[in-house]
């Protein structure tokens, strides 16, 4: 008897649970998405509304297959066709079709539906052209341009590589634009030539590629081609730049002398 009680009372409960949440318009609500579900597919997790599931495509409030070409695959997207082409296949309008792939080229591109021409070749239209790598000269990894250039030592001229002819003092650079060369420490290209920079007494190497190639030392300054000793007057100081002359403070410069100044 005092299990037949307990049933009961679990029964009741249960009723008052369903009619409890019956009454709920948020319960209601679901039910209600539920009931309005087409056939393939899923109430979405958050919010309301619902998507087609994988396969299938909303038309009209219902989910319709998706047809599928030949050499394609489903998407997990919710927009566009619902399918792409395999690797090596594009698209075109409702089929895939093989990309057409010229002699001496490969797949690229991460879906694989375009081509690159190999190393050695470049495009020319529709089609892989071998490129012309002349004497003394090398393929580079740039599908622009020639796709070569000289060794070092050789220039670019037309489609050949011509030795550079280095002069005396000089050396090779690696540049493959302007004269290919420049003069030795000490030296300065003069048409053509590397000729010896001739540094005055007091003087030094500039290292510089402009100018006269030379510097005074601290204290001297240029005249033509000779470094003269800074003339400094009292309350003087050789400057910053080591080649002039400043006042020290309080003075000031007037002329070649540093006076005080006067009263503000």
């Amino acid at each position: 008897m005092k299990t037949r009680l307990i049933r009961l009372g679990v029964f009741g409960c249960a009723l008052v649970f369903v009619a409890a949440f019956a009454g709920n318009p948020k319960f209601a609500f679901a039910q209600g998405i539920r009931a309005a579900l087409p056939a393939n597919a899923t109430a979405n997790t958050y919010g309301s509304g619902w998507e087609c599931d994988r396969g299938y495509r909303k038309n009209a409030g219902s989910c319709i297959a998706v047809t599928l070409p030949v050499n394609a695959y489903l998407t997990d997207s919710n927009y566009g066709l619902g399918w792409a082409c395999q690797h090596g296949f594009e698209r075109n309008d409702d089929n895939c079709l093989p990309v057409a792939l010229p002699a001496n080229a490969y797949l690229s591109g991460t879906l694989g539906d375009r081509w690159s021409c190999g190393r050695g070749f470049r495009q020319l239209k529709n089609t892989c052209e071998a490129i012309s790598v002349p004497a003394n000269g090398y393929l580079t990894e740039n599908s622009s341009g020639s796709g070569w250039t000289c060794e070092r030592g050789y220039r670019a001229m037309a489609e050949n590589c011509v030795a550079i002819v280095v002069p005396e003092n000089a050396y090779l650079t690696a540049r493959s634009y302007d004269v290919g060369w420049e003069c030795d420490r000490g030296f300065r290209e003069v048409a053509g030539a590397c000729n010896a920079i001739k540094v005055p007494a007091n003087g030094y190497l500039s290292g510089r590629s402009y100018g006269n190639g030379w510097e005074c030392d601290r204290g001297y300054r240029k005249a033509q081609t000779t470094c003269i000793a800074l003339q400094i007057p009292e309350n003087a100081h050789v400057d910053f730049s080591g080649n002039d002359w400043d006042c020290d403070k309080p003075y000031r410069k007037r002329q070649s002398a540093c006076v005080l100044r006067g009263p503000s």
